[in-house]
């Protein structure tokens, strides 16, 4: 049985990151990020053993929850802490009742190089491109979708939220540990790397005359999606002509997390790769 270490004080150093989680959430960690849950804990183990710049640091767990966790503790790496701590702890550590019960603490080594993944593309490759995301939610429902629809990498501008933090992580249900990624520059620079690398772009807007159904996709396209509400700025929209999802004119938009599903799914069959 794996050794664990009892923690009986929330004030205890040892477990100082994982400390009113909730509060610190949008505070900058030093690379580091909270994974939670089992799902997100497995892919964190994966990550960890491919050695893609993602590395596990130590893990905290309800005490109930161990025995029931012991093919997941045979996984975890063995120079590697295992706290352990009540219900009552476990909640006045984490500043809320956590019934998951399942805290990793992961670190970020390198950031990921937007050219330096284009680059290292196929020839045939779809990705999912986020300009001005601010929702958490959103950006762990498009590293989802893009996992399920077999895209490439998701690519954001600097304006969209962190996908490390810990409730775009949880939606995610861990893909943001296993899609390449990228973060960096303006949301026009951003497509114009894109651009420059062969790639279609297709920004989704209901102003759009193409439905996405329609498109005849090249080897290499690049789906765009903008914030909720605002949509993606005029100057993407002048340059790349936008297609639409076609749907009930009673209603002016679909949210951000279904439409880059549609429009994943759609994509990927024509391209076929689902």
């Amino acid at each position: 049985m794996r050794q664990t270490i009892a923690i009986t004080d929330a004030l205890d150093p040892r477990i100082g990151e994982f400390r009113q989680i909730r509060e610190r959430d949008l505070v900058a960690r030093e690379g580091c990020f909270i994974a939670e849950g089992t799902v997100v804990l497995r892919l964190l183990i994966a990550a960890h053993k491919a050695g893609r710049g993602i590395v596990a640091e130590k893990l905290l767990l309800l005490e109930n929850r161990v025995e029931g966790l012991r093919d997941l503790l045979h996984e975890w790496p063995q120079d590697l802490p295992v706290y352990v701590a009540s219900q009552s702890v476990l909640s006045e550590i984490a500043g809320f009742h956590l019934h998951r019960g399942v805290l990793a603490l992961g670190r970020r080594q390198s950031l990921f190089l937007r050219e330096a993944l284009l680059s290292d593309m196929p020839d045939d490759a779809l990705v999912l491109a986020g300009c001005g995301i601010a929702n958490h939610d959103n950006v762990g429902a498009m590293f989802r979708n893009a996992a399920a629809f077999e895209a490439n990498a998701v690519l954001l501008d600097q304006t969209s939220c962190d996908p490390f933090y810990r409730k775009a992580l949880r939606v995610s249900v861990g893909s943001v540990l296993a899609v390449p990624q990228c973060r960096e520059g303006s949301g026009l620079e951003l497509l114009a790397s894109l651009d420059a690398h062969g790639f279609q772009i297709l920004p989704l807007s209901p102003a759009g005359i193409v439905e996405i159904g329609d498109i005849k996709p090249a080897r290499r396209v690049a789906l765009v999606v903008g914030t909720e509400g605002e949509g993606l700025p005029a100057a993407v929209m002048e340059r790349f002509q936008p297609v639409r999802i076609a749907q009930s004119p009673r209603l002016d938009s679909l949210n951000l997390g279904t439409a880059s599903g549609i429009a994943l799914h759609a994509i990927a069959r024509a391209m076929g790769r689902v």
